[in-house]
């Protein structure tokens, strides 16, 4: 089965700057591993979502956020329920950090950065 036949879920990622610039690293292919303390990968089902994140968390936090969006296999994807985590749009896939790797593999296409906020706050130190 070719690309384009292939069904895929699109899903969506609230990052901040350090996290955007190791998906642009790789050429906007991958996501990067998790860091130990990061135990699950979070991607969103909708955009209004991960709007949310990263405005009101990421912006904030680090002085930008970014709202990321990328298509993955649906097989691939078929094996981690949805999590609703608060409201009804506050649906989330949670990945564990040992299969990352997988996950990027089963990434469709490139990774795009669809929103940007940046804060006037002052940068934590």
């Amino acid at each position: 089965m070719n690309v384009s036949e292939q069904q895929t879920t699109t899903l969506f990622r609230p990052v901040g700057p350090k996290e955007l610039a190791l998906i642009r690293d790789s050429g906007m292919k991958a996501f990067p591993p998790r860091l130990p303390e990061q135990p699950i990968f979070y991607p969103v089902l909708n955009e209004e979502y991960a709007t949310q994140i990263a405005r009101d968390w990421n912006a904030p936090d680090s002085g930008s956020g970014y709202v990321t969006r990328f298509r993955v296999s649906s097989s691939f994807l078929a094996r981690y329920p949805v999590k609703t985590v608060g409201a009804s749009i506050h649906q989330e896939l949670w990945i564990p950090a040992e299969d990352l790797e997988e996950m990027n593999r089963n990434i469709v296409g490139e990774i795009e950065v669809v929103a940007e906020f940046h804060s006037s706050k002052t940068q934590k130190s």
